[in-house]
């Protein structure tokens, strides 16, 4: 069974122990929302990161599954098919 790959940017790899991708089993992500809830189980700190306290992406969070991005097609609805690639970016700003 083909897994489905979360890329982790460098800004949050502290949050997964130094992990630079999380492989999850399809059943753990039918979609972008079981994706974010596995990775809070497995690694919490990265939970609070990516998501506020309502559950929502935090505005300068964006996630891409197989390079699109979510906030164009269904946000945490966005279906996500064995073998996808999730990438999550968080922007920096600076002054």
């Amino acid at each position: 069974m083909t897994s489905v790959t979360v890329l982790i940017p460098t800004l949050l790899r502290p949050c997964t122990a130094g992990r630079k991708e999380v492989t999850l089993h399809p059943d753990e992500a039918h979609d972008v929302a079981a994706v974010l809830d596995r990775l809070g189980v497995l690694h919490p700190l990265l939970e609070g990161r990516i998501r506020d306290e309502t559950g929502a992406l935090r505005r300068f969070v964006n996630i891409y599954v197989d390079g699109e991005e979510v906030r164009r097609l269904d946000l945490l609805g966005t279906p996500v098919r064995a073998g996808a690639t999730i990438m999550i970016m968080q922007s920096v700003a600076g002054g």
